[in-house]
């Protein structure tokens, strides 16, 4: 088992303090090795609090996240940060790429953070996987939004991590753009038998999916 979220809850407090708005009701999901499953919910469902818990970016209010058998939540924001790092490949809506850094320093980050002495080699190969060898030395100001988002992409795969988790990928392109990327998403998972979470409100995407779960109102239905 990748993936095991048991009695997942999270609530949020108003802006006034008084009371307890519950975002997330006791959701429970597990998943296998290089399976891919689709998150599938309208805007306020929950869908975006949970692939952010998840990543290990905000803790449950309570329930457990475990990732290859780790209790995520049990460890220190150093370890946390870590363990982050080298399991967990991030794709959002927004790139959320940083802007003084070039397509190669950008994919190379993730490996600096645990001092990889080939992270250059490796964000060079996964650069050239996703099309984009030849836009190493550009900055993102240079680069289409399809090319930024192909940058995200290599970012969040290259270092081959345990569970890759997609939020909306396609929601600031084009339609030709969108679906391009998505195939080549779903091209690379398959290729590198990897483990996805594809957030989504768009059906015909989520059932390129292995599974489809459906949050409406911070629980599954």
């Amino acid at each position: 088992m990748i993936l095991e979220v048991s009695n997942l809850n999270k609530n949020f407090e108003n802006a006034t303090g008084n009371e307890s708005i519950q975002v997330l009701k006791d959701l429970n999901i597990q998943m296998e090795a290089a399976e891919t499953v689709a998150i599938l919910g309208q805007s306020g469902s929950g869908k975006s609090t949970l692939l952010t818990l998840l990543a290990g970016l905000d803790s449950p209010s309570s329930g457990e996240i475990s990732l290859n058998e780790q209790n995520m939540h049990s460890l220190s924001e150093e370890e946390l940060s870590t363990f982050r790092a080298q399991n967990i490949g991030i794709i959002f809506q927004q790139f959320h790429l940083m802007s003084h850094l070039t397509a190669l320093e950008n994919v190379s980050l993730p490996l600096d953070l645990f001092k990889d002495k080939d992270s250059i080699a490796k964000a060079q190969e996964t650069l050239e996987q996703v099309g984009l060898g030849h836009r190493v030395h550009h900055f993102p100001y240079q680069l289409s939004g399809g090319e930024c988002q192909r940058v995200a992409i290599a970012r969040a795969m290259v270092v081959r991590p345990s569970i890759l988790l997609a939020d909306e990928p396609t929601g600031n392109l084009d339609n030709a753009t969108g679906e391009y990327i998505t195939d080549m998403i779903f091209e690379l998972v398959d290729q590198q038998k990897m483990t996805l979470l594809f957030v989504t409100h768009n059906e015909q995407l989520a059932l390129r999916c292995s599974r489809q779960l459906r949050l409406q109102d911070g629980k599954f239905i």
